[in-house]
């Protein structure tokens, strides 16, 4: 995953949503000459500018499908098998990684697919500005997020109270958010984070049962190679 900087909410009247402690830290890594190559060709084609703006999805996609939008996708594999296998519905990647980028673009042009974007920024930002509009999306698809072992850096982390409530409004109503995590610690924890959200109930009673239409992601294979157990979460608007 990429890392950037999360927020603590405001609960003022206008439920602004401060931005003082990014979910992630941003890291350099390391380019490819074909995630780069990728990155240069393909940028202004699929990626969407971060404005303050809600996005026209009709206009972006050509159709009114339903849209997911992923957070923190990585190298974007399972991102563009996902898209490839579901083209009835509109997919948007949330990244900072710029390799990552680079090599989800890859995976656009090979795979030939329509139906994917991405947004190169800060997600919480995005959400948190209005680039997505409330009660807009179908889901959130959250696939192994940086889950900030030390307890010092848990306040870093995406899936807890406000950043939870802030998902819950872009969701209409039927829609899911699917959280998948090898941190054992971190799923209990977003799994108090989550039941405690207005708006949001469990499908299931407790952890969700593997989702077998989610490809295995690099980092899953990490977890698995450490004998770390997945857990999965999916929680439906209500």
């Amino acid at each position: 995953m990429s890392d950037f900087v999360l927020s603590s909410a405001d609960t003022s009247e206008n439920n602004s949503f401060r931005r003082e402690i990014r979910t992630f830290v941003l890291r350099s890594g390391h380019f490819t000459a074909s995630e780069r190559k990728f990155y240069e060709e393909l940028h202004d084609a699929f990626c969407i500018p971060y404005e303050k703006n809600p996005l026209d999805y009709e206009k972006i996609f050509g159709n009114t499908n339903p849209v997911v939008v992923e957070i923190g996708f990585g190298m974007g594999k399972a991102t563009a098998i996902i898209a490839q296998n579901n083209p009835e519905i509109n997919y948007i990647g949330m990244e900072v990684h710029k390799p990552g980028v680079g090599k989800l673009l890859g995976e656009i042009k090979e795979r030939g697919l329509k139906n994917l974007r991405i947004i190169e920024h800060d997600a919480m930002e995005v959400l948190a500005d209005g680039q997505i509009a409330d009660e807009s999306l179908s889901a959130f698809h959250i696939f192994f997020p940086d889950p900030w072992q030390k307890k010092r850096h848990c306040k870093r982390r995406l899936i807890q109270r406000p950043r939870t409530d802030l998902l819950a409004k872009k969701l209409v109503r039927g829609g899911y958010l699917y959280f998948v995590t090898d941190w054992l610690p971190y799923a209990e924890f977003g799994l108090e984070e989550l039941t405690a959200t207005q708006g949001l109930k469990n499908k299931y009673a407790g952890f969700a049962p593997h989702q077998e239409w989610r490809p295995e992601t690099r980092f899953e294979q990490k977890g698995l190679d450490a004998n770390r157990v997945i857990k999965e979460l999916l929680f439906e608007k209500v």
